[in-house]
């Protein structure tokens, strides 16, 4: 796997400004170690890219917080309410994430990886 493919898959990583190849990179080789190709097999490439995207979503939320004078590196969980004046929003949150996903549920592209990581390997079903 590598950033180009990365790229072409998730074309909303394509610029390299903003998403390096190093990180890019970083994130798929972690990925490249971490997911046991036995267990992944044909879902190999897309855990990889997910993982990566997972990572690299946080990372520019992360650079986003420094740019601005926040704290890089904050948790923070899906907005599930906010006001501003006589406007407010609010999410049901508990509806998008997955049980016992902790830190795979701070972005969607974690979500995915999780849900499939949950499938893949758990071999077949006798009834």
């Amino acid at each position: 796997m590598n950033s180009d493919q990365f790229r072409q898959d998730f074309p909303e990583f394509a610029d390299p400004s903003k998403y390096s190849d190093t990180s890019v990179n970083l994130w798929l080789t972690l990925g490249g170690k971490t997911l046991d190709p036995d267990r992944w097999c044909d879902y190999l490439d897309l855990g990889l890219e997910l993982f990566a995207a997972h990572n690299l979503s946080l990372a520019a939320g992360n650079q986003l917080a420094s740019t601005v004078g926040g704290t890089p590196g904050q948790i923070k969980g899906p907005v599930t309410s906010k006001s501003v004046d006589k406007v407010s929003v609010g999410y049901d949150s508990g509806a998008a994430v997955l049980e016992g996903g902790g830190f795979f549920n701070l972005s969607t592209y974690g979500i995915q990886f999780l849900q499939i990581a949950r499938m893949v390997g758990s071999g077949g079903i006798q009834l």
